[in-house]
């Protein structure tokens, strides 16, 4: 309120739709949540979804790879699935900073992603 006229105060208008930056920041922590919400039809949440799948299939591929090799390779294994974990909170600060910035070695992959 505008304390000299008793009036609200008008928002200034950005010109920019508000972010869904929620939803965004969920697609790293379970990726298919914001795909059943109308959350999936925001450009900025489908960016981080597929981010966010390309991360999953990554750990998966890893799960199953410790899974397979042998006891001296899951040493390697257990670093790259850290790596993942890092990627995945530098996707979400991206998310929360409203940016949408690829992950190094996963953003070409989820490039190619059509939803």
């Amino acid at each position: 309120m505008d304390e000299q006229n008793n009036q609200p105060v008008a928002a200034p208008a950005t010109g920019e739709k508000k972010k869904n930056i929620a939803m965004a920041i969920v697609a790293y922590i379970i990726f298919f949540i914001p795909l059943l919400t109308d959350a999936k039809n925001d450009p900025f949440v489908k960016y981080h979804i597929k981010q966010g799948l390309a991360l999953f299939i990554v750990a998966v591929a890893l799960g199953i790879l410790q899974s397979i090799l042998s006891y001296q390779i899951w040493f390697i294994i257990e670093l790259l699935q850290l790596g993942v974990l890092v990627l995945a909170i530098m996707g979400i600060l991206h998310a929360s900073k409203g940016e949408e910035k690829p992950l190094p070695l996963i953003g070409p992959l989820a490039d190619k992603f059509k939803f």
